[in-house]
């Protein structure tokens, strides 16, 4: 197992911890807010730790659990602390009206987090697809939800991959970075169904493979 840092401590930072936590790797928790970062520590339990926001994370891996209005100046403040760093980007950057994005015409959220990075961090784009709760209850009806994930570098998604396995997850791969985009119009999809057909949020969007 490794260690795995976190930064943010809301709803998605509290499920993907948990998971993380019960399936050993030792879990590190930052947020602008230290006394937050404190109280989802001691909520995850298994040693979980706190850094210091804007420090060097512990982990190899740093999953940016913050809402996208805030992540590019997450990304900026921690600047060279995050160099080398797979950077696991789990936003969706959706406008207030729930139908369009707020990224700058013709580009994506993880492109705009690439962009802000150090150049030798590595971007892949994961869990975006769920929500917070669907998410921590874990498999239904033994069916372990899906991770679909996005990245140019095979070994940085190899790695998510086994993270996402290993805290009893499907990863599936749909391909390089620019694949985000499409993930992230998974959020919309998901959006205009809990508006207009499903009318809750107790779903998950998911592969099923027949034969």
């Amino acid at each position: 197992m490794s260690t795995i840092s976190i930064i943010g401590s809301g709803g998605m930072a509290a499920a993907i911890g948990s998971l993380a936590a019960r399936a050993g790797h030792a879990v590190e928790v930052t947020s602008r807010d230290a006394a937050k970062a404190r109280a989802l520590a001691g909520q995850l339990g298994a040693g979980a730790t706190t850094g210091t926001f804007g420090a060097a994370p512990a982990g190899h891996v740093v999953i940016l659990a913050v809402p996208y209005s805030a992540v590019l100046d997450v990304v900026e403040q921690y600047g060279d602390a995050l160099a080398g760093k797979l950077l696991v980007d789990i936003t969706n950057p959706v406008g207030s009206d729930l139908t369009s994005f707020v990224t700058p015409e013709g580009s994506f959220g993880a492109q705009e987090i690439a962009r802000a990075a150090p150049a030798d961090a590595q971007v892949v784009k994961a869990f975006n697809t769920q929500f917070s709760h669907v998410l921590a209850a874990g498999p239904l009806e033994g069916h372990p939800s899906d991770v679909f994930l996005a990245g140019d570098d095979p070994q940085a998604k190899l790695r998510v991959s086994s993270f996402v396995e290993s805290i009893g997850l499907r990863p599936l791969d749909v391909g390089s970075l620019p694949m985000a985009r499409t993930l992230e119009h998974v959020c919309l999809l998901s959006l205009g169904l809990m508006t207009h057909a499903v009318k809750h949020t107790h779903f998950a969007i998911g592969l099923s493979l027949f034969g």
